[in-house]
């Protein structure tokens, strides 16, 4: 078993959170949120078009993480349950040189991420359908990819998946000293923007085709994200696009606001 935490790391994991888009079943929701207040997760958010059947959902919970079920966040995108979240991490077990992030093993992901919510950062796990898993464009969102090694049988049922990647973060947090102070890093709904920007600069100037769009955004994101992008530069880089679209005569584009130096 995971040492207990301390109150200040206890805090900080119950800021982080689970995503699970698309789920199948309402159990599998009920185990992933049993699984997150195990481990100290204090969020849940569900990528579906309609609201799952609580009562199958606590059934799994059990009374202990019905607080989750019933705090459930409903969404209709992963770009909107992504947009509080400073960091995401994206589960996937296939691997190839289209995807957005190196897939690398869960404990040296947590070990990475472990520091950043001790930062103030909030981050949560990205987990895809029980099926296909997620897709490229969910793990367009994410800073970090993980898989989880197995033998010859691959396929790990969601619970499973979430019990590993939870108790891998438990784990790293309890090795982390926090620091003081909140986090400056830009969440997934600042960075979503800037890459807007990005995106029509460079289609402006021929860079970008439809053609191609795709493949060297994907690359300008694995790229920046390398970075750990902070809100004062995501704002400077979003001001130099729309300066840059505004005297290249966008329409629609009107001149860009100063960006604050604090």
């Amino acid at each position: 078993m995971p040492e207990m935490l301390s109150e200040p790391q206890a805090a900080a994991l119950s800021g982080c959170g689970l995503i699970l888009v698309r789920p199948k079943y309402p159990e599998n929701i009920g185990a992933a949120a049993r699984i997150a207040c195990n481990f100290g997760i204090g969020h849940l958010t569900v990528v579906a078009d309609e609201p799952p059947d609580q009562e199958r959902m606590l059934k799994m919970a059990t009374h202990k993480a019905a607080h989750l079920i019933e705090n459930l966040q409903l969404v209709s995108s992963s770009r909107e349950a992504a947009a509080p979240y400073q960091f995401l991490v994206g589960t996937t077990a296939r691997q190839g040189k289209y995807r957005t992030v190196e897939v690398r093993q869960p404990r040296e992901v947590m070990a990475e991420l472990a520091p950043l919510i001790a930062g103030g950062s909030r981050a949560a796990l990205m987990f895809g359908p029980e099926s296909s898993g997620l897709s490229n464009e969910d793990l367009d969102l994410c800073q970090f990819a993980l898989t989880i090694a197995t033998a010859d049988f691959s396929s790990l049922n969601l619970a499973q998946a979430v019990a590993v990647c939870c108790y891998e973060l438990h784990l790293a947090a309890g090795n982390v000293l926090l620091q003081n102070g909140g986090s400056s890093y830009a969440n997934s709904h600042e960075l979503e923007g800037m890459y807007e920007h990005i995106d029509q600069a460079l289609s402006r100037i021929g860079f970008l085709h439809d053609t191609s769009r795709s493949y060297w955004m994907r690359n300008i994101r694995q790229f920046l994200s390398r970075t750990r992008i902070k809100k004062k530069e995501a704002s400077l880089i979003r001001g130099v696009c729309r300066k840059f679209l505004w005297h290249s005569g966008g329409q629609g584009w009107a001149p860009p606001e100063r960006i604050d130096e604090g």
